[in-house]
């Protein structure tokens, strides 16, 4: 009798294998539930979207003996399923207790720990600190600006390649800015749309730990309800906030007081239209933030960790990007128009933008900026700096500095 195969997880990352002489399909797993990285040969990857929940193992067979022209691949089946089951990559009991084994690991956690520490950025204090001196002494330093500054806008790319786009965005803060508390709005790559991500956890990363301001955390938690997820398990993994913590404290030394929110997307806006706070979540939360920021008024210094559009092969474009030429230049004309809308404080004008054609610039940062905007409807912005880069050969992320005033 046939069986049903598991389900291939669907929050994997798949790309194109990169290693010379293993062609193939490398999967991932970008919540590090498992710490395994798997290369599926050509061959094999055709029979991977059979694990969808209604393929069976006889039909595995099937396609195995159609691409092999062999009777006999039993051994091949049984080991392509223990392989994808024993490093958590399909929906079954394996991947379950590896899910509730790192989630309480976090929940338990006295800290969020740096996740990104010698990957993105050096984990040795000494180094770390040299390197962002390099980054942030680099070219002329800006004129001072009239207004009260209110908040910024800096990237979650890698430092190393966003560096100049960080240091116009940090360049912006002043030395009385260090007694503020900053609320910093990051990118949930991972979290559920339309629901926010909160911690109470302290911020480690190797310059120290980073003061979570619990009062304010524990109010908004209090007063969106659902729409929060506390302890948001997404906080051990996501670097769209910790990459701002670590900028922060190299300025103001390790014991900054932070307020850190991950915004989940708003896609069913994007996708069924509507305005984001149509959703009741959505709205709950928009109105509990906003209701603290009024109170709290010049307490409070706003960052987002944002990136814009990302395009070419990697996001699932038919073309190979390249940075500042070709479809890039039209790219960049139509994140300007968006940026436009935020400069003005025009949240209904940017988010009709972003709605257009379902959002195939797919702005990573567009959920935390319409955040803002709603939450600090005053605040009025200035683009510090616009950057394209080539994560790859054939795709680039767009990214920008904003103050706001």
């Amino acid at each position: 009798m046939a069986r049903k195969l598991p389900r291939l997880r669907t929050n994997l990352e798949f790309m194109p294998s990169p290693v010379a002489g293993r062609p193939g399909l490398l999967i991932r797993d970008s919540f590090q539930y498992s710490d395994a990285t798997m290369i599926v040969p050509p061959l094999l990857a055709e029979c991977l979207h059979l694990f969808d929940g209604e393929g069976t193992d006889l039909d595995l067979r099937q396609k195995l003996v159609e691409l092999t022209g062999d009777l006999r691949v039993g051994d091949i089946e049984e080991h392509l399923v223990d392989s994808l089951s024993k490093v958590g990559f399909l929906q079954d009991e394996v991947y379950e207790g590896l899910k509730q084994e790192r989630h309480a690991a976090f929940e338990n956690a006295r800290v969020r720990a740096a996740s990104h520490a010698g990957s993105a950025y050096p984990t040795e204090p000494g180094e770390l600190r040299a390197t962002l001196e390099k980054y942030m002494s680099n070219g002329q330093a800006p004129a001072a600006r009239p207004g009260a500054l209110v908040g910024i806008a800096a990237p979650h790319i890698s430092p190393e390649g966003g560096w100049a786009t960080y240091q116009a965005a940090y360049r912006a803060l002043r030395a009385e800015d260090a007694e503020r508390t900053f609320v910093i709005l990051g990118t949930s790559h991972y979290g559920e749309p339309e629901r926010f991500g909160l911690t109470r956890k302290p911020f480690a990363t190797p310059f120290g730990e980073a003061e979570t301001d619990l009062v304010f955390v524990n109010r908004l938690a209090e007063e969106a309800g659902t729409a929060v997820q506390m302890e948001d398990y997404c906080h051990a993994i996501e670097h769209s906030i910790e990459f701002q913590v670590v900028f922060l404290q190299h300025l103001y030394g390790s014991r900054v007081r932070i307020v850190p929110i991950l915004c989940g997307s708003y896609a069913r806006s994007i996708y069924e239209g509507g305005r984001p706070e149509d959703n009741e979540n959505v709205r709950r939360f928009l109105g509990a933030l906003g209701e603290m920021a009024a109170k709290e008024g010049e307490r409070l210094l706003w960052v987002l960790g944002i990136d814009l559009a990302h395009m070419g092969r990697r996001y699932g474009d038919q073309f190979a990007a390249v940075a500042d030429r070709g479809q890039m230049s039209a790219v960049a004309a139509r994140d300007q128009a968006r940026i436009g809308c935020v400069k003005e404080g025009d949240a209904a004008g940017f988010w009709e933008r972003v709605q257009e054609r379902h959002d195939d610039l797919k702005w990573c940062g567009s959920a935390p900026l319409y955040t803002f905007l709603k939450a600090v409807p005053q605040a009025r912005g200035e683009l510090l700096r616009y950057q394209q880069w080539n994560i790859d050969e054939q795709s680039v992320v767009s990214f920008a500095a904003m103050a706001f005033r």
